[in-house]
């Protein structure tokens, strides 16, 4: 060999199998900055498209809202659980399906919740956006949701700024999922923890929606 020239290993599915497990390579960890614009446009997807309820107005809305609280978290619980089953690199490849399939029920909680207050016919991408995530970030949703005394004023708001919101959610969301991706290498026992998070999780959004639909809003339509 040439003074200076540095050595190249070739692998060969011979060579690794030989080798001790500790010796050989690592595969890389799959996660949701993968894709940077995945969970952008999740998020989007689930804002621009509020979705309908079935539930009347309610006679005492509180006691509604929280028998429909109650029932989605137990329903999120059990669907974070189930695709945070397959351990290892299997499970990481479900954090998406996972979150999405999450914030999908927690957005029909939010359209639920809204009708039994009587405000579904006024629930927006904004207010959508607000109860989601406000949880995940207050700061970043500061201006769209304003108390004001005993009423909320609703800040409609330009699509290009709902994406740079759902932009800087996504960051956050994935810190989240990475600070916590260790659970899916535990089988069982990460499921488990995962799916009590998503209990919290939920209840914390119907916790916010009730705050904000037992209020009267005023929407102001000039787009920021």
């Amino acid at each position: 060999m040439p003074t200076g020239a540095r050595a190249t290993t070739v692998f060969t599915s011979s060579t690794l199998s030989d080798r001790p497990l500790h010796a050989r390579p690592m595969a890389t960890t799959p996660s949701t900055n993968d894709n940077p614009n995945a969970l952008t446009d999740a998020v989007l997807a689930l804002v621009l498209q509020v979705p309908d309820s079935n539930e009347p107005v309610g006679e005492h809305p509180a006691e509604r809202a929280h028998a429909i609280a109650r029932g989605a978290a137990r329903t999120a619980s059990l669907v974070s659980g189930s695709l945070s089953l397959p351990p290892g690199f299997l499970g990481w490849l479900t954090v998406l399906p996972e979150l999405v399939g999450v914030w999908k029920l927690q957005a029909q909680m939010v359209s639920d919740i809204a009708a039994v207050y009587g405000q579904r016919k006024t629930l927006g991408r904004e207010q959508m956006l607000y109860c989601l995530f406000k949880h995940v970030s207050a700061q970043l949703l500061r201006d769209v949701v304003v108390r004001v005394g005993e009423r909320v004023v609703v800040q409609q708001t330009s699509l290009k700024v709902l994406q740079n919101i759902a932009q800087q959610i996504g960051v956050q969301v994935s810190k989240a999922v990475l600070s916590k991706g260790a659970a899916r290498f535990v089988p069982l026992l990460g499921a488990v923890g995962v799916g009590a998070y998503a209990y919290y999780d939920t209840l914390q959004v119907a916790k916010t929606a009730v705050e904000l639909f037992e209020r009267a809003s005023i929407i102001d339509e000039t787009a920021s």
